[in-house]
């Protein structure tokens, strides 16, 4: 049996050139590097925006170390029991991102021990995704949301997010009818509400802010709001119809199948990362399709750009999009070692050849805050 022979994990920092807000303006990301008995090699990462990074590290390099090295190193094999392992420290969020770490170096190792990328290993079962138009422009003034929006169209992008949760939905109305002016009738737009509103006012928002034909409402309410989720749903369905979207703060399958189960959500969006890795994400995909509910991976496209391509779509059911947030891909940043294995370009996501996941993490202009290796 093959098994890891070492796990190290280095955390950095990577800078933001388009600010989030005013207090995120870089994020975290820990780089990890698996070294197999066989003497393969893979890379892969956790990442955090802003809060953890630092847990993450020390879950990799201490607690998942621990227990994972001399373990299998085929992918998946070890994740339950390493998930269970965890559990006390939380079923999800910290624990789920530290996991990905090692999950994503273990998918690395053994696409490349293949000779293989990602897509290659799994079987792409389309050569190109759309992608969509994403940003962090909720404290965006109403001309620099426009401005972006026509970015996005001008790069050729035929879908775009936005966010809203304005104090007064009178003044998300307005700024949604200047995009919506841009856009015009064809395009798509999708709306955020990054879990700022309770039923009621979600409800209230939601009549108003119909009259710009939103293709989804993204996070209404508290994440793990189940029930104001589904009552939530049940409101829509009898009204406008627009369908609700979830799953980037839902952090393992059991929560993915609550929402799709009970009908709080037809839309889910689960980041590969926050879920644990590639191994959940799948379980999450296949739960998904079971329920016929749409699945469009959120950020990283670098990574769930290549796995959109391999996820399967039932009739009737829309073919995942990536989320492209203007000026934060890796390539972008600066971040990688290598050209991104993905590109975008006129609202399409693509791969150019590569190994693996194709990413690995450069240490300039990133700043290494502290390096860890687990024998």
């Amino acid at each position: 049996m093959t098994t890891i022979a070492s796990l190290d994990a280095r955390l950095l920092r990577v800078p933001l050139t388009r600010p989030w807000a005013a207090e995120v303006t870089s994020v975290g990301v820990i780089a990890t590097h698996v070294v197999r008995s066989d003497g393969a090699e893979g890379w892969g990462f956790s990442w955090t925006p802003q809060i953890g990074a630092e847990a993450v590290h020390a879950l990799l390099v201490n607690d998942i170390a621990a227990a994972a090295v001399r373990g299998p190193a085929a992918p998946g094999e070890q994740w339950r029991s390493l998930w269970q392992h965890l559990h006390e420290g939380g079923g999800g969020g910290i624990t789920t991102i530290a996991l990905a770490g090692l999950d994503l170096a273990l998918w690395d190792a053994e696409a490349r021990a293949a000779g293989t990328s990602l897509s290659g290993f799994l079987g792409a079962q389309r050569e190109s995704v759309k992608a969509y138009g994403s940003g962090v422009n909720l404290h965006y003034t109403p001309d620099e949301l426009v401005d972006q929006v026509q970015r996005w169209v001008d790069s050729g992008f035929d879908a775009v997010k936005v966010k809203v949760g304005m104090p007064d939905v009178a003044e998300d109305l307005e700024r949604l009818q200047a995009v919506r002016a841009v856009l015009g009738p064809d395009r798509a737009l999708m709306i955020d509400a990054n879990q700022r509103w309770d039923l009621d006012r979600a409800t209230r928002s939601l009549e108003v802010l119909a009259a710009v034909s939103p293709a989804w409402i993204e996070e209404p309410l508290r994440a793990d709001d189940l029930f104001g989720h589904g009552e939530l749903a049940r409101r829509l369905a009898a009204s406008s119809g627009i369908p609700i979207a979830v799953g980037e703060n839902l952090h393992n399958v059991y929560r993915f199948d609550d929402f799709l189960r009970t009908g709080a959500a037809q839309i889910v969006q689960p980041n590969v990362v926050r879920v644990g890795g590639i191994t959940p994400f799948l379980g999450i995909a296949a739960i998904a399709a079971e329920y016929g509910a749409a699945v469009h991976p959120h950020l990283l496209p670098e990574l769930s750009g290549q796995l959109a391509l391999c996820l399967r779509s039932a009739p009737g059911v829309a073919e995942p999009m990536a989320e492209d947030v203007e000026d934060a891909g890796f390539g972008s940043l600066g971040a990688l070692d290598a050209p991104s294995p993905v590109v975008i370009s006129d609202g399409r996501l693509t791969e150019v050849p590569h190994l693996g996941l194709g990413i690995r993490f450069a240490l300039s202009p990133i700043v290494a805050e502290t390096t860890h290796t687990a024998l």
